[in-house]
């Protein structure tokens, strides 16, 4: 029984050294550059399903087995790893490090709140659009973590409310039973978490432990989190640590009421359907998105069809249908079809409750202040860089880059890195050229610091995202050089029969089903090569099915290990497992057929779908050469 623990314990370890032995026959057999790259590929895909090393680690697999094998030199995978989508991602992450150190983003989503009101249905309404919006910019993961700990402080406003007037109606009772969400009652605090840009599902390991099979766990203040100015090291900081509990103890002391509980799971749940939405509707919303567009420009150098603008016209409507869709399926499911009860703004429906839970909403806003320089410097950059990456090719109009007389040498990345610069120059304190004010800090330092320090940008910045979308790209590579992703595409030309929309949807329904139990960018990672190769063999225009199955990819919103906002809501513990399925199977539906009627619609004139080009051609002769 011992011997069997240990093993179990030691699973990982035991699976990374046996899975490399006992798949070597195949390159030793079979002496190819088809087979060795096959080798490699399975070996790494089976390192990042299994996640028996950490999928970063898993990354560099082809850093040394390529060469080894003789598929890739080793100066020719190390190109791989650093690319122009780099670039753009660290430019980004500046900006986003700036949002979050400067609490602009907690600024838009309490004024968001205080303009829906305490109405559950437009309450649900405001949530899932702010943290749409601002999933667009920032990472789904960091912003689950940013408006989860609001949506808990509102939902605790919600029950305290009513608690503080049967308290004032009935003083002379001092044994009241507590109701509140939390563990203490006092009026909760909004100090927000921040946690890596799409960091893998093991990252947040620490979230599933202590869970009780049939629950959720117990939270121990959840909405006190971690402070942004502690000085904990990075890499300590824990966002949202459940703690162990019976879970009919703990429903019986959170909800007052079914409908204060069916509140709280739609509240939360549609925080990570939100930041999945949000998170389709820009290039640089997720890394899914990110890795696409890298291997697409290296795959098809001579396309220049998407970037920044072509993506958001296409996305943006699908986006804003899913919200409005998956708002009143979220609705419909746990608060019923009385909209115009949860929906109204007429101050006169307005229950004791709800007003006092806006005026403490309203509180907590005026503890902001007036806004700081340093968040007007932010947003300004913020909506410079969001114009600049629209206007720079347009498509229907000349751009800011044909002002240039070389052609092409800008991209996206040019204004976010400029931008990201930028910012690590202007002084975070406004400027003062007249004479120095009494009591003002006569320390130069710190009258000039920055927007942001490298800090600030290595506490946000995600490395293992880096290194495994860079590991992503040498695959390709290698796929490619070896031409096993020609041999790939050649072995599935039994599919020719079927329309090319069949393929598409078999594919997207594939990576869905995929994509819950393996994390994104591994999934995305390991079907673009296969993707590619099957559209050129069948000569369908590739972006016909790279595009709707990049997003699909997204859609891991059933299970709590699906992807990190999926584990953030559910360690708050206010949904059971068969919830989030249930909700997440409907969004996970609404999703597939919104993007399939898309790339069947509009995506076919915005990308002309419905010819083979000549960029595709010149790729797939290459591979054959």
């Amino acid at each position: 029984m011992g011997l069997l623990k240990g093993l179990l314990g030691a699973r990982k370890l035991l699976l990374s050294i046996l899975v490399p032995l006992l798949l070597l026959p195949l390159p030793l057999l079979h002496p190819s550059s088809e087979a060795s790259c096959a080798y490699v590929l399975i070996v790494t895909a089976v390192y990042w399903v299994s996640e028996a090393v950490p999928l970063g680690a898993a990354a560099l697999v082809p850093a040394f087995l390529y060469p080894f094998f003789g598929v890739l030199r080793s100066s020719e995978v190390a190109a791989e790893y650093f690319k122009n989508t780099t670039l753009l991602l660290v430019g980004v992450i500046c900006v986003a490090a700036a949002v979050e150190k400067w609490n602009l983003h907690k600024r838009i989503a309490l004024r968001m709140v205080m303009m829906a009101g305490a109405k559950p249905g437009m309450l649900l309404l405001c949530f899932m659009s702010c943290t749409t919006l601002l999933s667009m910019w920032l990472s789904n993961t960091s912003t689950t973590a940013m408006v989860m700990p609001i949506v808990e402080a509102v939902l605790q406003e919600l029950v305290n409310a009513e608690e503080d007037q049967l308290m004032a109606s009935n003083s002379n009772t001092e044994e009241a039973e507590p109701t509140s969400l939390g563990v203490n009652n006092s009026q909760p605090s909004l100090e927000l978490i921040f946690v890596n840009e799409d960091t893998s599902t093991t990252d947040f390991t620490s979230l599933m432990q202590n869970k009780n099979l049939n629950g959720a766990p117990t939270i121990t203040n959840p909405v006190k989190t971690a402070n942004h100015q502690d000085k904990q090291h990075p890499s300590q900081e824990k966002p949202l640590v459940p703690a162990s509990g019976p879970r009919n103890q703990e429903l019986n002391r959170k909800y007052k009421s079914h409908h204060d509980q069916m509140i709280c799971k739609c509240l939360s749940l549609s925080i990570s359907y939100a930041a999945t939405i949000g998170g389709l509707t820009t290039i640089i919303g997720t890394s899914t998105s990110l890795i696409f567009l890298e291997h697409f420009n290296n795959q098809y150098p001579a396309a220049e069809v998407v970037n920044f603008g072509t993506w958001f016209l296409f996305s943006f409507p699908i986006s804003l249908i899913m919200l409005v869709v998956s708002w009143f399926w979220m609705h419909w499911l746990f608060l019923g079809c009385n909209f115009k009860e949860t929906c109204s703004l007429s101050k006169k429906s307005k229950t004791k409750r709800e007003e006092l839970s806006e005026k403490r909403i309203r509180e907590e806003y005026e503890k902001l202040g007036a806004i700081s320089y340093p968040e007007m410097v932010t947003g300004f950059f913020f909506i410079l860089m969001t114009v600049l990456w629209f206007t720079r090719e347009p498509g229907f109009v000349p751009g800011w880059d044909s002002f240039f007389e070389k052609k092409g040498y800008r991209t996206d990345a040019t204004v976010s890195i400029f931008l990201g610069f930028l910012l690590f120059l202007i002084p975070a304190k406004k400027p003062c050229f007249g004479k120095k004010k009494d009591g003002e800090d006569g320390e130069p330092s710190l009258r000039m610091e920055p927007i942001i320090t490298w800090k600030d940008f290595q506490k946000t910045m995600p490395w293992e995202i880096v290194i495994l979308v860079g590991g992503g790209y040498a695959l390709a590579s290698g796929s490619k050089s070896s031409g096993l992703s020609t041999w790939i595409g050649h072995q599935m030309l039994s599919l020719r029969s079927l329309p090319p929309w069949a393929i598409t949807l078999l594919a997207c329904i594939l990576v869905s089903i995929v994509t819950e139990f393996v994390s994104n960018p591994a999934t995305i990672t390991i079907f673009l090569p296969i993707l590619c190769s099957l559209s050129e063999t069948l000569h369908i225009n590739p972006l016909y099915t790279l595009i709707p199955v990049t997003m699909c990819i997204s859609f891991a919103v059933m299970l709590p290990v699906g992807n990190p906002p999926n584990a953030i809501v559910f360690s708050y513990g206010h949904c059971q497992i068969k919830d989030m399925v249930k909700a997440g199977l409907g969004v996970n539906v609404i999703g597939l057929v919104i993007v399939t009627v898309a790339i069947n619609t509009w995506g076919i004139s915005l990308f002309d779908l419905d010819t083979f080009p000549a960029w595709a051609m010149a790729s797939n002769i290459t591979d054959r050469t």
